[in-house]
């Protein structure tokens, strides 16, 4: 079904005001001193659109931007006409957050679909339009669910070109209505400017839609934040985040190419800390337009874990923020790319998940050769293989089944087995990792294995030698993956599709009895 004749499209104004009878509207219409058409210019205006994310049994946040600073009112409700209002929260936006805004919305019912209705309010009591949005709600339950998960939005230049559909796998994303999305990072390409025309192979021009802050490398906090806001102009972008909420995560191009949080600087230099202050500023402007719950934007943690009812616990890990840097060629008791602390809560929160399904998002594969990845080239494990080897060592003792990997970044779509039996390093149980991406970006061909944890490639997509690298989007190779754990069997399905919603490949993976010996000794974690 098209985006434009979808049923459940937000209210117009005349709609709003219809159907709120002889309430505030109403009144405004009659009020001779505030007439509505000669103070629109008073009314604050909702910027870029709305969205959801974080999205737990009773929980979920909304996020949305002014023009200026106002009041967010947000209202929820069990039925598309809001007939009976759930829950009603405010919160003020104001210009420290470039009039981002964020909220949690709770004490809401499990497995249901909610609707959402965002406003921004005058300090004067003036209202502008109102825009709705759905998401789903976790179930308690045993139901089926359904998500998708990808990375890579406007890389190498590629921006959005309307006259090609603009960001196409949002829309085609939107169009398998999934519960909700992982985005496995590089939301942006801080680093990769967005010109006005590219050449492509056939002769003809990609034409971009330009901005001032996408017209160079981000080094200031508007540069940044001008990345995020530019995405905001496609409307399939727009209609997608409305519909279907969000869990974030980022990678290396939010702030710059192969960044570490040391040896990643510019003329600003370092703080008083020693933390890179161009890290900080796009670590805040990641924040404010990310749909993540406030408590994480205080302590800047992007890792944390969100349970999505009985058959599923979604992992977020952070594989940038506590790494060491690309070039240290120590001997890898330096050498980290999770972090001691982070590492201990991953193995803590997966010896406390009940859940069937625990899925690892991560914004890096394991296997493929990088220098800025885990592996480095075939052997034992070296340097940041140590902690993947430590963590997939103790899910082993710890009888921690049904574990599966998702990840961009490579920009080619691929399914790898790990298996002990063809391992350098075999203590592990076998496991799957899923590659796919980009949404929007140059496609790349597919990368070398490195055979330290025994990955084979079951399937792989990407460009050909013909082709060559940095493949522009029109030519199809935009890829995400599709996940369906069925309610009854627990079998979980993953499907790697394209932007034309084409099945590519897909396996079922069966789930496997619960091996955990007892309790786990708090040393062991």
């Amino acid at each position: 079904m098209a985006i434009a004749t979808r049923a459940r499209r937000g209210l117009t104004r005349r709609q709003l005001l219809i159907r709120s009878g002889s309430s505030a509207a109403l009144a405004s219409l009659g009020t001779l001193a505030k007439p509505y058409l000669s103070r629109a210019a008073d009314r604050p205006e909702l910027r870029c659109g709305i969205q959801s994310g974080d999205v737990s049994g009773d929980a979920a946040v909304i996020w949305s931007r002014a023009d200026r600073a106002a009041r967010m009112q947000v209202e929820c409700a069990a039925d598309e006409n809001f007939k009976t209002i759930l829950r009603t929260v405010a919160t003020d936006v104001l210009p420290s957050t470039d009039f981002t805004a964020k909220l949690l919305l709770d004490g809401l019912p499990p497995g249901q679909d909610i609707f959402y209705r965002v406003r921004f309010e005058s300090s004067d009591g003036l209202a502008g339009e109102a825009r709705t949005g759905r998401f789903r709600t976790a179930p308690v339950t045993r139901q089926s669910i359904s998500f998708v998960w990808s990375g890579d939005t406007v890389g190498q230049g590629w921006g959005i070109d309307p006259s090609r559909g603009g960001l196409r796998s949002y829309r085609t994303m939107l169009e398998n209505r999934p519960d909700f999305f992982i985005h496995s990072g590089d939301h942006i390409y801080a680093d990769c400017p967005v010109p006005s025309e590219l050449p492509l192979p056939d002769g003809t021009l990609w034409r971009n839609i330009v901005t001032e802050a996408k017209s160079a490398v981000a080094r200031s906090l508007e540069q940044f934040r001008g990345n995020y806001k530019y995405n905001w102009y496609d409307a399939n972008f727009r209609a997608f985040h409305a519909e279907v909420p969000m869990f974030a995560q980022w990678d290396d191009h939010e702030v710059a190419d192969d960044w570490s949080p040391i040896g990643t600087v510019d003329e600003a230099g370092y703080a008083e800390d020693g933390s890179s202050r161009l890290v900080a500023r796009a670590r805040r402007a990641f924040h404010e337009f990310m749909p993540m719950r406030p408590v994480f934007e205080q302590d800047g943690r992007v890792y944390r874990k969100i349970a999505y009812g009985p058959l599923l616990d979604v992992f977020l890990i952070d594989m940038r923020s506590y790494r060491d840097s690309t070039w240290n060629k120590g001997d890898g008791s330096d050498s980290f790319i999770l972090g001691k602390t982070q590492l201990a809560w991953l193995k803590r929160e997966l010896v406390a998940s009940n859940a069937t399904w625990k899925v690892i998002a991560a914004d890096l594969p394991i296997g493929l050769i990088s220098l800025d990845a885990v592996a480095l080239g075939d052997g034992p494990p070296e340097r940041r293989e140590h902690e993947i080897a430590d963590l997939l060592s103790f899910m082993k003792r710890a009888g921690i089944r049904n574990t599966i990997w998702l990840t961009a970044d490579m920009h080619y779509t691929a399914a790898h087995h790990y298996y002990p039996n063809r391992a350098v390093f075999p203590d592990f149980e076998p496991f799957w990792e899923f590659v796919s991406g980009p949404l929007h970006a140059g496609s790349w061909s597919p990368g070398v294995l490195d055979n330290t944890f025994g990955p084979k490639a079951m399937y792989q997509k990407g460009c050909s030698p013909e082709q060559g690298d940095n493949l522009a989007p029109c030519f199809g190779l935009q890829f995400f993956g599709r996940i369906d754990i069925d309610g009854t069997s627990e079998v979980m399905t993953v499907t790697l599709k394209d932007v034309d919603d084409r099945d590519l490949w897909s396996v079922d993976i069966e789930p496997q009895p619960d091996a955990r010996p007892g309790e786990i000794m708090a040393e062991h974690i």
